[in-house]
């Protein structure tokens, strides 16, 4: 299994290629002239935003130091480094708070395709990205994590779901295309 570990890394950002509707979602950290690229979906990166938001929240409540936002000097709106050659395609995540260190450890594991049902050997264990970042580099991290996400199609003010150009088959319609609130089209 390889394992692409950054204990610091010099970089690690949530970032997107494409226009919304249909960009692809990565996790780059950099470290030393290694770069490792992985690819996952935009739900995976929200979710993770939210969690280390959680996390951070919760080491603050049980008396930990953790700065309240990301300091200004963290923020880091530069675009993916480049080549973006995806390592592997995440399947789940972990976070981990480790209080020797006061850091936040995230785990990005690759997807298993559900169909293999053979016992797979060491050599085929999925790949693992493993990132040791600071309270305030994590807080950074969410911030531009969550203005990525909220960056691409605006939600449908009835259903929530992502409005295109030309609508979206709306729910709460009852399967009418939906356009976006301000177009004051009809549609109920």
């Amino acid at each position: 299994m390889p394992v692409f570990d950054y204990d610091p890394p010099e970089r690690f950002v949530a970032g997107a290629v494409g226009q919304p509707g249909s960009r692809a979602f990565f996790l780059q950290a950099r470290a030393e002239g290694r770069l490792t690229t992985v690819g996952l979906e935009k739900f995976q990166v929200a979710a993770l935003a939210d969690r280390l938001d959680d996390l951070l929240d919760e080491v603050v409540r049980r008396g930990g130091e953790v700065p309240a936002s990301a300091p200004p000097g963290l923020t880091d709106n530069a675009p993916l480094d480049v080549p973006i050659t995806e390592d592997f395609r995440v399947g789940t995540m972990t976070l981990a708070w480790d209080p020797d260190a006061s850091q936040v450890v995230i785990e990005a594991q690759e997807i298993v395709p559900e169909e293999e049902e053979f016992e797979p050997s060491p050599l085929d264990e999925p790949a693992l990205l493993r990132v040791r970042i600071s309270p305030a580099a994590a807080r950074a991290f969410s911030r531009r994590a969550l203005a990525l996400v909220a960056a691409g199609r605006p939600p449908c003010p009835l259903c929530g779901q992502p409005l295109d150009a030309e609508g979206h088959i709306c729910v709460r319609l009852n399967g009418y295309r939906g356009t976006s609130a301000s177009s004051g089209g009809g549609g109920g």
